[in-house]
Order: C-alpha cells, then sequence, then structure tokens
C-alpha cells in the first residue's frame, strides 16, 4: 500500500507505518514528490534535504524490521524553520549573512528530539530574516504565498512552515514566535499553531532574536497531531538558561477535559479587529460557552514595550553586522534594527516595567475565568506587497501591524493555542487561546472542542 502523506495527519502516518501498511520511506518520497510538485508556487522550503530524509526514513524502517519501537511518530515527514540548527547545514535564520555561517555541527536540541520519536526531517522553510518581520517577503529568498490564495502573505515569520502546512508538504513543522509569528501564519494559513508558555521548550540550537521574548513552538492540521508532537519535544534542558526545571506535561491525553470558564477579550483586542476577525471569535465564543468578558487595559502599552524590547535586542544581536556590512541585511529589516539601535537606556527600563505590569493584570484576569479568548490577527491576509491595511478604523502601515493582537501577550510568556476559524465564504481567521502559565492543557481542550464543533479545520490546500 502507498500512502500520500499530504492527506493523512501525523498520527494517521505513524500508525500505518508502525502497522506495515505502509514504509517510512514510501510515506517520505510521497512528501518530497508533494513538495517538487506544489513548492515551486509557495516557496515555503529555502532547502529540502531528501537525501537525508529518505535516509532516516530507512533507519526508521530498519528500526520496525528489527523488532524494535521507533517512536511515536515513526515515519512522520516535517520540517522547520531555518532558524533550527540541523547538522550539516548553516543555519540561515533567513539571511544572506547567515549562509556563511559555518555548518551547524549537531541538529536543534528539539529537531534530536523528534528524530528519536522517528519523526523525518524534509528539510528547512523559508522565514523572515532573522524572525524580525510579519509577512515572510524575503529579499533573499524570496516571498512565501499563501496556499489559500497565491497572491496573498503566509503570514511571518514562521511563513513557510505555516504554508507547507496548509499545502501538505509534512504533517506538521517546527516555527518560533517572539511577537507572533506562530500565531499570524496561523491565522492567514488556516493551520493550528502553537506558542508554548515561555521557558516550556528549550530553544537550544535555535538562532536567536530576543531572549526574553522568543519561544519555540509548532504548527499542524488537526489538534490531536498539534498535542501529540508538543508532548514529544517537552522536557527540560540546561543549555537553555530560560528553560524551565518542569517536568513534562503531557496533553495528548487530556483533550476532553471538564468544564471551561472562557471571557472574551474586549477593549483593544475588539478594536483593533475588523468585521471578519470580531466575527470568527463571536462564533468560538458562541461554540464554547463563553458569555463572560474580560479586559486587559494595558495591552497597548504592552505592545509598545515588546517593540522597544524587540527593537533594542535585535539591534545588540546584530551590531557587529550592522557596522561592517550593512547592505548585506534585507532593507526592512535592517531599518528596524538600526532604529532599535538609537534607543536609549530609560527607554528599555521602562518597557520591562510595564511588561511586568501587564503580567500581573493579565494573572488577574485569571481569577475569574479558565481562559481568554481574542482574534489572532486584526484581518485575513493582506496581499503581498500590500503597504497598508485598516487598523482602528485607519490605515496603518501593513508589516509591523499584524502583530497588534498578538504581540501584547507575547511579551508576557501566556501558552496560546492558535486555532483556525472556518466560516462559510471567508478567508481562514484565527483566534487566540489564551491560558495561564504552564496550562497548555487548556488551551488544547477548547481547541478540542471547536475542533469537534466542526468550527475550527484545517483540509490540505491545494495552491
Amino acid at each position: 500500500m502507498s500512502l500520500r502523506s499530504s492527506e493523512q495527519g501525523a498520527r494517521e502516518i505513524a500508525a500505518a507505518v508502525r502497522g506495515g501498511r505502509v514504509t517510512a520511506v514510501q510515506a517520505v518520497e510521497a512528501a518530497l514528490a508533494r513538495i517538487e510538485a506544489l513548492d515551486g508556487r509557495l516557496n515555503s522550503f529555502r532547502k529540502v534535504l531528501p537525501e537525508r530524509a529518505l535516509r532516516d526514513a530507512a533507519a526508521v524502517d530498519a528500526a520496525l524490521a528489527a523488532g524494535r519501537d521507533p517512536g511515536p511518530l515513526a515515519g512522520v515527514p516535517y520540517g522547520v524553520k531555518d532558524l533550527f540548527d540541523v547538522a550539516g547545514l548553516a543555519t540561515a535564520a533567513g539571511s544572506k549573512i547567515g549562509l556563511e555561517r559555518a555548518p551547524a555541527g549537531a541538529d536543534a536540541v528539539l529537531v534530536a528530539r523528534l528524530r528519536a520519536a522517528g519523526a523525518v526531517l524534509l528539510g528547512v522553510q523559508t522565514m523572515d530574516e532573522y524572525a524580525y518581520g510579519f509577512t515572510t517577503e524575503n529579499a533573499h529568498f524570496g516571498a512565501v504565498r499563501n496556499p489559500h490564495d497565491l497572491t496573498r502573505t503566509a503570514g511571518g515569520s514562521s511563513g513557510g512552515s505555516a504554508a507547507a502546512v496548509a499545502a501538505g508538504l509534512g504533517a506538521f513543522a517546527l516555527g518560533s514566535d517572539t511577537n507572533g509569528s506562530i500565531r499570524v501564519p496561523s491565522s492567514f494559513c488556516g493551520v493550528f499553531g502553537l506558542k508554548p508558555t515561555f521557558g516550556r521548550l528549550p530553544r537550544t540550537g535555535s538562532f536567536p532574536f530576543v531572549f526574553d521574548l522568543d519561544h519555540l513552538g509548532l504548527f499542524a492540521r488537526s489538534v490531536e497531531d498539534l498535542a501529540q508532537v508538543y508532548d514529544a519535544l517537552q522536557g527540560h534542558d540546561a543549555g537553555d538558561p530560560a528553560c524551565a526545571a518542569r517536568a513534562a506535561e503531557p496533553v495528548s491525553g487530556r483533550l476532553a477535559g471538564g468544564p471551561l470558564r472562557v471571557a472574551v477579550l474586549d477593549g483593544w483586542f475588539q478594536e483593533m479587529a475588523d468585521d471578519d476577525a470580531r466575527a470568527a471569535v463571536a462564533a468560538a465564543a458562541e461554540a464554547l460557552g463563553a458569555r463572560a468578558r474580560a479586559s486587559l487595559p494595558g495591552a497597548e502599552t504592552a505592545r509598545s514595550a515588546a517593540f522597544l524590547i524587540t527593537a533594542a535586542s535585535g539591534a545588540n544581536l546584530h551590531r557587529a553586522n550592522l557596522r561592517a556590512r550593512p547592505g548585506d541585511f534585507d532593507p526592512a529589516t535592517r531599518g528596524r534594527l538600526l532604529a532599535g539601535g538609537l534607543l536609549p537606556a530609560d527607554a528599555l527600563i521602562q518597557a520591562q516595567r510595564l511588561r511586568r505590569r501587564f503580567y500581573d493584570e493579565a494573572l488577574a484576569a485569571f481569577a475569574t475565568c479558565d481562559l481568554l479568548l481574542a482574534p489572532a490577527t486584526p484581518c485575513a491576509a493582506p496581499r503581498l506587497g500590500q503597504a497598508q491595511i485598516s487598523l482602528g478604523g485607519r490605515d496603518a502601515p501593513t508589516r509591523p501591524n499584524l502583530g497588534v493582537l498578538s504581540q501584547p501577550l507575547s511579551a508576557i510568556g501566556l501558552p496560546i493555542v492558535a486555532a483556525p476559524i472556518r466560516l462559510e465564504g471567508a478567508a481562514p481567521l484565527g483566534v487566540q487561546l489564551v491560558a495561564p502559565p504552564w496550562r497548555e492543557d487548556l488551551a488544547f481542550q477548547a481547541a478540542a472542542r471547536l475542533q469537534a464543533a466542526g468550527l475550527a479545520a484545517a483540509p490540505v490546500v491545494d495552491p
């Protein structure tokens, strides 16, 4: 039997491989063939690694033939954002300069964990340069196109990863989220995304952007796949000083859960959303029985604080190259980084204080609810090259403002599942299911209920 991996989720592929109905090599060959046929339209992969993929798939098949357990994700093909170390490959992080780095000597910790679980890496996926952007229109490697509409952005900075999952070019993908770089492309491409609690997953072996804000996470086409992969990724690693020394807390067996008290975020999270985004939230609220409202008055200030911290940290990280070779940066990235380098120290101190104040405000909101519900993006995916979007009743620059609803929540490190809401006649739009620290299980349970209700779904798209 052959298996078209584009039509199967991670759990189905692993079950077929483990049950002998298909080989891991066949599953990976199907994924590689789909990439070959379709990615010329999408540009979701910067580099495909067929030799490694087929070698790893053959190792899974050999383990099964020898009676060994190849892992829960046996033969499942996937991709990673181009800021994860992959042994033997320069970690470009979406940059021209990064191509000159020495090849990575080992896989990133999360990539190694997936290999141990039997998953098979297909390649590295296109991103905004140094993860500084929301549209994945990369001056060096080209724009990623949205599988739902090739004239529109896939979002960013993990745009290649989300687009690949939406188009069935792998069962799932790893991404990163500093200011919304998983939730924005999840929303635009109509897939599930997870930004876990800050410190939950180790960042060891990934190229940094902002130490205080960087999260690693993932995309998938079902809540069950998102949960199974997340469980395989969990665990402390001392290589990341911010990684919490907590035992893994699996969610795969806890998707049903009990009653959930869900409150819809108002104020900023309604004012900055268009009618379609608000409609997606209203539909999700109805499905979850959410009647309560909650307010986070500090959201706008927290977003400003995140902007300052992001710009200053990015400028500091790239200071040497900004001085020595500014012409080798994507012009859009270079401008933001140079501006960040001019920020005074007292602005950063105040930004950190405001960030802490907003964190306390959010924790207080959870005193009366289990989850907060908000739009993931202010609108559906804009067209590639679109200069402005409507935001709060006025025109605003597109690129910096697509994260207007995700950025405040990134700043305080809360766990969030982005669920794709499918309303008839509307483009994909995601909602954020925001949980208290370390309670990813609650966000997963809400996403599972939206999926069971038929409201959240991520079918494979043929671009």
